[in-house]
């Protein structure tokens, strides 16, 4: 039987407000007010302090779901270090075989997506998040012990198939947690640590490497082994240290559980009880805005996972050795790291989106130039290409991938119109990985060529759906001075008039 996700408790002696008229700030559909006509209308007599509420939860949600997502980009992208440390040559890759490694990686992750959200929606993240991470924490160790092209493959393909439910499923839980204009900050601390994952990643193969021939292994060996294991006692752990939904939180009194029923009841669907139904799921399949974010994902994933897959390569090649190339890949990830965060804190701020993604991935577009238009014989300039490829390409998908969340209403829909959304999206990556052939070293203008065509794709795709959820605003705005008010009874769904989208 279906589990419906848990309503939250009533709250005692809150009273909501709907206003029936749109204010004047709300006539503007791109003013950067809140998404949802009540959204700050409600009372608060429990003289509960909201933003010291809201750093408790991040407090308590954010660091632990960040590690989560750290260590599964860890995962996913040290095959990137292992290659400068013998993978090819120790396991005989022909070719483009350790092409065909990357690719199968994201095969079982695109394939596995909407079905992992669907299973989230119907048992708990308690228990599904860490179930995940457990086993693809197995599997990446045993990436460590495979002996030849064919486990390495089989490997990976299971690799993807246990972390595609992560990130989808995360956002979805946030969403649960945090009003609309609240989520796209949280969801760009978590995703934040992709950026932080490739800065630990060249530090720990630069210092796993050099165990090299201990207990008979291979140096690319143990950075598999190592950090699957490492993700193996962290999956343990979270089966304590995830929560739930605020009704059964325990670091929560009753007082702060019906304050956040009654901020989110304001905002957004969260506290509705809604049981599974597939005609959600075929709602978000025939949305045309679903199918827009996803082109906006896919139009960003290219760029993010070649750059993270290929970058110690890209570094090595432009003269440096193996370990220069693995500390080399730090500091564009810190870079990405540190900007990720701001423009995150400014787009929420201002309640704005499309705009930063637009900025963000322009700047990619100049690094992408740079690498492409570098000298031969100047390592330096191509190097600062990097730099701002990776500055800019983090903080547009963190925003891209958050857009649906704060969009979609409807538990179920949203919850598959997310997975869609990386779906979509992880299809630009299967092609991304075949992308960087070894003949077309060190120039990679194949690759590079490519990333700057998908970077360009996405101006599109962003500006055109700019354009449509404004439209679609300023419709629901004159339906509303009509006089059409939506009822009284709660949000189920984004075509509601007193749906605003975020733009």
């Amino acid at each position: 039987m279906a589990t419906s996700t848990p309503s939250q408790p009533s709250s005692t002696g809150e009273k909501e407000t709907l206003p029936s008229p749109p204010n004047d700030e709300t006539k503007n559909p791109n003013s950067g007010t809140p998404s949802l006509s009540s959204e700050e209308a409600f009372t608060n007599p429990t003289g509960i302090n909201e933003k010291v509420l809201l750093r408790k939860l991040d407090w308590k949600l954010l660091p632990p779901l960040t590690l989560l997502y750290l260590l599964s980009f860890l995962d996913r992208s040290n095959v990137g270090n292992a290659r400068l440390e013998g993978l090819i040559t120790d396991l005989d890759f022909t070719g483009n075989e350790y092409l065909l490694t990357l690719t199968i990686y994201f095969v079982g992750y695109v394939l596995f997506e909407i079905p992992c959200n669907i299973i989230l929606k119907r048992t708990t993240p308690r228990f599904w998040l860490p179930t995940l991470m457990l086993a693809w924490g197995i599997v990446a160790t045993l990436l460590g012990v495979t002996q030849n092209f064919a486990g390495f493959v089989v490997a990976r393909f299971f690799l993807g198939v246990t972390e595609s439910g992560l990130f989808p499923g995360v956002v979805f839980y946030l969403s649960m947690w945090y009003k609309r204009t609240e989520t796209h900050y949280r969801v760009a601390l978590f995703f934040s640590a992709a950026s932080l994952a490739g800065a630990f990643g060249g530090i720990l193969a630069f210092g796993i490497a050099k165990m090299d021939g201990v207990g008979g292994y291979q140096g690319w060996r143990w950075i598999f082994i190592l950090e699957g294991l490492l993700t193996v006692i962290v999956a343990l752990a979270a089966y304590f240290f995830i929560h739930n939904y605020p009704l059964t939180a325990p670091f929560l009194s009753p007082d702060e559980r019906a304050f956040i029923h009654a901020r989110l009841k304001s905002s957004s669907d969260a506290t509705n009880t809604e049981e599974f139904s597939w005609s959600n799921v075929r709602a978000a399949l025939t949305d045309y805005k679903c199918w827009l974010y996803g082109l906006g994902f896919h139009t960003m994933s290219l760029p993010l996972y070649t750059l993270s897959l290929f970058l110690p390569t890209i570094i090595k090649q432009l003269g440096y050795t193996s370990a220069e190339a693995q500390l080399l890949t730090v500091p564009p990830y810190a870079v990405a790291t540190i900007l990720t965060v701001i423009v995150a804190i400014l787009s929420e701020k201002l309640k704005m989106r499309a705009p930063f993604i637009l900025g963000s991935t322009s700047f990619a577009i100049v690094g992408y130039i740079i690498l492409l238009t570098a000298p031969r014989g100047r390592p330096g300039v191509s190097y600062t290409g990097t730099i701002f490829a990776a500055a800019g390409i983090y903080p547009s998908t963190a925003i891209v991938l958050s857009w649906p969340a704060a969009n979609v209403s409807g538990q179920s829909k949203r919850a598959t119109a997310t997975a869609m959304t990386i779906t979509i999206g992880n299809l630009g990556a299967v092609l991304g990985t075949q992308l960087y052939r070894p003949k077309t070293s060190p120039r990679w203008y194949l690759g590079h060529g490519f990333a700057l065509g998908y970077l360009a794709a996405n101006l599109i795709v962003v500006g055109v759906l700019w354009g449509l959820l404004g439209r679609e605003n300023r419709r629901k705005i004159a339906r509303r001075e009509a006089g059409e008010t939506g009822g009284d009874g709660v949000v189920e769904s984004d075509e509601d008039v007193r749906w605003l989208f975020q733009t």
